[in-house]
């Protein structure tokens, strides 16, 4: 493994914690404390990280399909719990990949107005590095797919009378993100390849 891997790795790792993070947050401030409880409002990595999900399908991903991409293990939290029925649950799935967004236009902003260029190369790459990766993550997680945050945002707008598709969703969720992955993904990149360049100026090398 190159050191541009490993060092991808590393912002992928701190992107995910601040997206977990970021629901928990979200979920206190609408009335419920389970993340609280459960010890997961920290950007300690050991309370967070998953084999599965924050190692082996980033390596995975990176050898297979050219690109890097994974997940932490969702804070938990209980929708009942929460003040607006309605949206909350909505409200707390947004708020991961909304992290990633701010991280994403806040480092690309500094690309695109020249703040990084008076420190060198090395500093431009590093924040063109933050800002793919956090687009990846956001565009990633806002796909329609349980357990993907943007299924959670489905569900709150489908009608009462078409709950019964999050429960055949949900069951086979799982198997169709898999599927997306490695067929799909494909066709979404050049979205993000998009986003990166509107954000930062630059095009993916």
């Amino acid at each position: 493994m190159n050191i541009d891997f490993i060092f991808s790795i590393l912002i992928l790792i701190f992107s995910v914690i601040i997206h977990e993070v970021s629901h928990g947050y979200a979920a206190m401030l609408l009335g419920d404390n389970t993340a609280k409880h459960a010890g997961r409002l920290t950007l300690n990595p050991f309370k967070h990280l998953e084999w599965f999900g924050s190692f082996l399908l980033p390596i995975m991903s990176y050898f297979f399909g050219g690109f890097i991409i994974g997940w932490a293990k969702p804070v938990p939290f209980n929708p009942y719990n929460l003040r607006n029925q309605k949206w909350g649950e909505a409200i707390v799935a947004i708020a991961g990949p909304l992290s990633n967004i701010i991280i994403a236009l806040f480092f690309g902003l500094l690309i695109r107005f020249g703040v990084l260029s008076q420190f060198g190369d090395s500093y431009i790459y590093i924040a063109s590095s933050i800002v793919f990766i956090n687009l990846i993550l956001a565009t990633f997680n806002l796909i329609p797919i349980p357990p993907l945050d943007g299924s959670k945002i489905l569900f709150s707008l489908l009608p009462n009378s078409m709950q019964n598709i999050r429960a055949t969703l949900e069951k086979n969720g799982v198997f169709i993100l898999i599927f997306f992955i490695f067929f799909l993904w494909q066709y979404v990149t050049p979205l993000v390849g998009w986003e990166y360049h509107l954000i930062s100026g630059l095009n993916i090398k």
